[in-house]
């Protein structure tokens, strides 16, 4: 699920899940109406684990029963409405006899849960949260004030995705084109269809040109766009959702700089910069070669017209890593397709995105914090290798994921990605950007409208 949808997606949810809280625990925990535990369970040490994503129930199910085994305890997973996640978070923590020890939470909501005592700093005592096991970025949004508040869990940021087919098309063109132009071939008057040329040439040609293919600057996507002839039934060469920051972000990324690199220092805000506005005047040239009504593109529509073959290139979200995988054995797509760093703005203009882990934080209040921070350390670390197949979500442990090469590249990319920002004062900051890239799309000035950001958040 993307960005704004998940933004919108706790006001929807309230309603369907607000009886979910105490009668998830009830059942879960094998409680009676009084609230006393039945025999069976007496002696043992429980806690209590909270999340708000469904698709994880059976994943966290089977973890929670592992986990008790091994450790002769009980874990007791409940599922919760996500809207107004740590505010109710917060009320049973302190009425509750059945207190969340351990939950999981977006790392951009840490320093509010940190100053409100529900994230302690990690115990960590076998040394998971590591360089060895989690890349800088998923260290950096687990931090807060140099802490680590948190275990990165999973993570979602974006990547280049490319139809792989047609790029070889297009450098069989191209090829074909060098040929004829250096005069090694021409159109033989016996079959108009054909064009004799050195086979061996135009392979070796086409060859270098396929390996070639894949853009590292915008500039080789323009490039793409001015020389390929599309096949029949191909909109266009690229489109991707440019209402949502979170495709738009990586244009921007490696200079627009709010809180650092941890997100989390207010004296680190560097918005108005003439690397910021170059890479904004780049991004409003594209409305040139790309036009997409910004008001009207949708994410889930843009990602079926690509596994129909209606462009070459997207930006997506790495959801797209099994969407495609399920396209493919419904018969849906029909060609090659694979992922690819998202490109330079320029050969100076440096690219990079933006990521958002969720984590698993120890409450504060926590009686059993030993034990949670035992139980989130097992779930982020031994756990982690199950996690995509069992629920489509991308690990962040460096050790999971290893054969999907479509996810390969999200880490990859995931590994140099800017975290959203934690600071509380930044709340509004990514509905005003993403504003500002959407005036920009449709033709506003950059410098005015970057100034009048600047002066904002100020």
């Amino acid at each position: 699920m993307y960005w704004k949808r998940r933004l919108a997606a706790a006001a929807v949810v309230a309603a369907a899940t607000a009886a979910v809280l105490y009668g998830s625990t009830l059942e879960a925990g094998n409680m009676t109406e009084g609230g006393r535990r039945l025999p069976w369970s007496a002696g043992k040490e429980t806690i209590y684990f909270w999340y708000s994503d469904e698709n994880l129930t059976n994943f966290l199910n089977s973890a929670a029963v592992s986990f008790g085994e091994r450790e002769d305890v009980r874990v007791i997973p409940v599922l919760t409405s996500d809207s107004e996640y740590l505010e109710t978070l917060n009320q049973a923590s302190i009425h509750s006899e059945q207190a969340p020890d351990a939950y999981i939470l977006s790392h951009a909501s840490l320093e509010k849960a940190y100053l409100a005592g529900l994230a302690a700093p990690i115990q960590d005592a076998e040394g998971v949260c590591s360089e060895e096991n989690f890349p800088p970025a998923a260290l950096s949004a687990v931090s807060y004030k140099g802490r680590k508040v948190g275990y990165p869990f999973f993570f979602e940021t974006s990547a280049l995705i490319y139809n792989e087919t047609y790029l070889a098309e297009w450098a069989s063109q191209i090829a074909m084109k060098e040929l004829l132009n250096a005069g090694e071939g021409e159109e033989s008057p016996d079959n108009a269809d054909g064009i004799p040329v050195d086979e061996s040439r135009l392979s070796a040609l086409t060859e270098q040109y396929f390996a070639g293919a894949i853009p590292s600057t915008i500039a080789d996507i323009l490039n793409i766009a001015d020389t390929f002839d599309v096949p029949p039934g191909v909109e266009g060469v690229m489109k991707w959702d440019v209402s949502d920051i979170f495709y738009n972000y990586w244009l921007v990324g490696n200079y627009l700089t709010v809180g650092g690199d941890c997100g989390d220092d207010p004296a680190l805000i560097n918005i108005n910069n003439q690397e910021t506005i170059q890479c904004l005047e780049v991004y409003k040239e594209l409305n040139q070669f790309f036009f997409i009504e910004s008001d009207t593109v949708d994410y889930d529509s843009l990602l079926d017209d690509f596994c129909q073959g209606k462009f070459v290139f997207t930006i997506a979200t790495t959801d797209v890593a099994r969407r495609l995988a399920e396209a493919r054995e419904e018969g849906i797509l029909g060609f090659d397709c694979g992922a690819a760093p998202l490109p330079w703005v320029s050969e100076e203009l440096k690219s990079r995105g933006m990521s958002v882990t969720n984590v698993v934080a120890v409450n504060g209040y926590s009686e059993h914090s030993e034990l949670a921070n035992r139980f989130a350390a097992y779930l982020v670390n031994e756990c982690a290798p199950a996690l995509y197949e069992r629920t489509g979500k991308a690990a962040a442990n460096l050790n999971a994921d290893g054969g999907d090469s479509i996810l390969q590249v999200f880490k990859a990319e995931y590994a140099g990605s800017v975290p959203l920002p934690k600071m509380m004062e930044t709340g509004n900051f990514w509905m005003q950007l993403e504003g500002l890239f959407s005036k920009v799309w449709n033709g506003a000035d950059v410098t005015a409208l970057l100034q009048e950001l600047a002066d904002n958040i100020s």
